[in-house]
């Protein structure tokens, strides 16, 4: 009986590993052909069937000189510089309304959370076009501000870092305004110490997701000296043809960052992901 059991269980888990391997070559399929057609010439991209490993490797279509075609270097800087900024002041004010939800009692302070929460269930589609319109009537249309600050504020990290924060002793808390730290001093010297792990998790999310955006940007954003990565991908497309092996190298380059943020932030990663999840 326990034989049969044993077996049974072994080939549910055969099974798992065949659903699960499958899964992985759906996920990393995609990627791997981006990646094997950014080092072929265009002769062998063209071929069929096709080649599924370059036979006459090239870097060519890695020339800074061709993805000037389409200033690909100033739309990497541009994506650069708003994804992390805007990483960095979703952190910093997630962090801190979460600190103000989690430790502190002020009047209709669960209703204002309500609040915040609400907007998680708002489409960004409806939103938009308000949205534009603000913009417009602050002139800040083709500029810098547009992009970053209607990201600065996220209600899912201010979630995420009020139910982590509700796990920090508020005794701890108490003892530093005893020894008559200021709250901003109790912030940035014990909240924000004790929360890198949700703050590395949160960090990795947004930064994933501003690299990514292309709706915003390309509603916002006219012009091209402001565009980023994925506006600037969609402009490598030539009116009678696309160079295959120039845009597949840019794409390339454009997924490297996102690889480099989760691979350093890993571990991090899923320990925020696991202190935040069912915490209350």
């Amino acid at each position: 009986m326990a034989g049969a059991k044993r077996s049974r269980l072994n080939w549910e888990r055969y099974l798992l590993w065949v659903v699960l391997g499958f899964g992985v070559i759906l996920m990393i399929g995609p990627f791997y052909w981006m990646f094997i057609t950014s080092f072929k010439p265009r002769e062998e991209i063209l071929l069929f069937p096709p080649t599924w490993w370059p036979q006459q490797p090239t870097i060519e279509n890695y020339y800074l000189s061709k993805l000037r075609v389409g200033n690909f270097p100033i739309f990497f800087r541009n994506s650069l510089f708003v994804a992390t900024t805007i990483t960095l002041l979703t952190l910093f004010t997630s962090a801190l309304a979460g600190y103000l939800f989690a430790k502190h009692q002020f009047k209709g302070r669960d209703l204002i959370f309500l609040a915040v929460l609400s907007m998680l269930v708002i489409p960004f589609n409806i939103s938009i076009i308000p949205l534009y319109a603000l913009i417009v009537d602050l002139n800040w249309n083709n500029t810098y501000w547009a992009l970053i600050i209607p990201s600065a504020f996220s209600p899912f990290g201010i979630f995420l870092m009020r139910q982590f924060m509700h796990t920090i002793p508020t005794e701890l808390i108490d003892a530093a305004r005893i020894d008559g730290a200021s709250e901003f001093g109790i912030f940035f010297r014990i909240i924000l110490p004790l929360s890198t792990a949700p703050l590395a998790a949160l960090g990795i999310f947004t930064f994933i997701m501003q690299w990514d955006d292309f709706l915003w940007p390309l509603v916002i954003i006219d012009d091209p000296a402001l565009y980023t990565l994925p506006l600037g991908l969609s402009q490598l497309r030539g009116r009678f043809g696309t160079d295959i092996g120039q845009l597949a190298a840019a794409s390339t380059m454009t997924v490297l960052p996102v690889l480099i943020v989760y691979i350093l932030a890993q571990r991090r990663f899923i320990e925020g992901i696991t202190l935040t999840g069912l915490k209350g």
